[in-house]
């Protein structure tokens, strides 16, 4: 068997590597989650965001500035 690792890939993120991601800053990011346009859940005191979600929200983001 060997015991080399495979890199831990993040499951989830939390609003600032979601800030990072976006090239956001972590209020803007704050303000999304705030307003419902980027999906998160609670998971004790932290916000998590699932990479998915991020996903969803840039595609949203792009519908609407193909829509305009």
């Amino acid at each position: 068997m060997s015991s080399h690792s495979q890199p831990l890939v993040a499951r989830w993120h939390s609003p600032a590597e979601v800030a990072v991601l976006l090239g956001f800053g972590l209020s803007k990011v704050k303000m999304k989650i705030a307003t419902g346009e980027l999906r998160s859940v609670k998971d004790g005191k932290y916000r998590r965001i699932l990479p998915e979600w991020v996903d969803e929200y840039i595609a949203a983001q792009v519908e609407r500035q193909e829509a305009a």
